[in-house]
């Protein structure tokens, strides 16, 4: 009785093990602070600027450190995002939260050396220790960097 069962309790877990969940992720090596570096050794660099005042401005700059022009890919509609983190890390506000990205797929070209910015303001309630959180959501050269600040 139990041969009958054999043959598709097999089929079922071969089948189970061939469509189950697998992970494509590889371990990185650690890239300097502020930088974003793809395999084939051509350079994005990019760098965050945190300013208080009565409201919190966060910009996110990335330059093109190749010797040629660099494309940015992203696969809809938004290209970057912010948010601030509590002194506990919890997360008080995103800049995404609530808008909406076309699906669409686009692209930004930087030549030699050139710089694009993505700059957002943040109010905040109450003084304390953030960390914002700025993320370039390019698939090919994507970038996330922390900041901490204060606010009086």
């Amino acid at each position: 009785m139990y041969s009958r069962l054999i043959a598709p309790l097999l089929c079922a877990s071969a089948l189970a093990f061939a469509c189950g969940p697998f992970s494509n992720s590889q371990e990185l090596e650690p890239t300097p602070a502020h930088a974003a570096v793809d395999t084939a050794g051509r350079a994005v660099v990019a760098a965050l600027d945190v300013r208080v005042g009565s409201t919190v401005e966060v910009a996110l700059g990335v330059t093109n450190a190749a010797d040629h022009r660099v494309e940015l890919r992203f696969p809809r509609g938004q290209t970057h995002d912010l948010s601030i983190l509590d002194a506990s890390g919890r997360e008080v506000w995103r800049w995404s939260a609530g808008r909406m990205f076309t699906q669409a797929v686009q692209t930004k070209l930087l030549g030699t050396g050139e710089k694009t910015t993505y700059a957002e303001q943040w109010t905040p309630i109450e003084s304390g220790s953030y960390t914002v959180v700025a993320t370039l959501t390019s698939d090919n050269y994507p970038v996330e960097l922390r900041q901490g600040f204060t606010v009086p």
